[in-house]
């Protein structure tokens, strides 16, 4: 690639710069709030040929199916059904106490901890298997007792989960894929 492909650039409060290639092919590049519009461009620049290649992979992938009103509220009640009690074991068997648990209907991230220790779940969550469930919420958990992903971080996960690693891969197939494997 010898141009460089149009993106959108976030200026956020990070220590690092990071390049992310969505579905279709939209580029994000995320920075720190210090970085100049020279070094970020540097920095896609030197991640050109890559870049390109991980474009071409998005735009050639099949976008999931948009879920109708009827699925999203049929997932919302699942994950208010099921992922507090999934919460309240693993707060118990790591004897932390989340603040509050709450379903939310994040695109991007499945799961995330508060500063202040409120856990909130995408209801998206519940197209995958209950192994990739189980990880989710034993990662946003571990992040009461560590707020960030520290070697000690993934060794409480790895204690009480040995098999995460390949827990999380489950959750970078498409929910789609995921469910004709079923």
């Amino acid at each position: 690639m010898d141009t460089l492909p149009l993106y959108q650039l976030i200026r956020s409060k990070r220590r690092t710069m990071a390049i992310e290639v969505r579905p279709g092919g939209e580029v994000v590049v995320r920075v720190p709030r210090h970085v100049s519009d020279a070094q970020a461009r540097s920095f896609v620049w030197q991640h050109r040929e890559r870049l390109g290649r991980h474009i071409a992979q998005m735009r050639a992938m099949p976008r999931p199916a948009a879920l109708t009103p009827t699925q999203v509220d049929a997932l919302r009640k699942q994950a208010k059904a099921e992922l507090p009690g999934k919460v309240a074991y693993w707060a118990n068997r790591l004897h932390v106490q989340p603040a509050g648990v709450t379903i939310t209907s994040a695109q991007k991230r499945f799961g995330s901890c508060s500063a202040k220790g409120r856990l909130c779940f995408s209801y998206l969550l519940m197209r995958y298997p209950q192994d990739a469930v189980d990880y989710v919420v034993l990662h946003e958990v571990a992040h009461l007792k560590h707020l960030n992903h520290s070697k000690a971080f993934y060794a409480l996960i790895e204690q009480h989960m040995p098999d995460w690693q390949a827990r999380r891969l489950l959750l970078r197939r498409p929910p789609d894929a995921m469910e004709e494997a079923l």
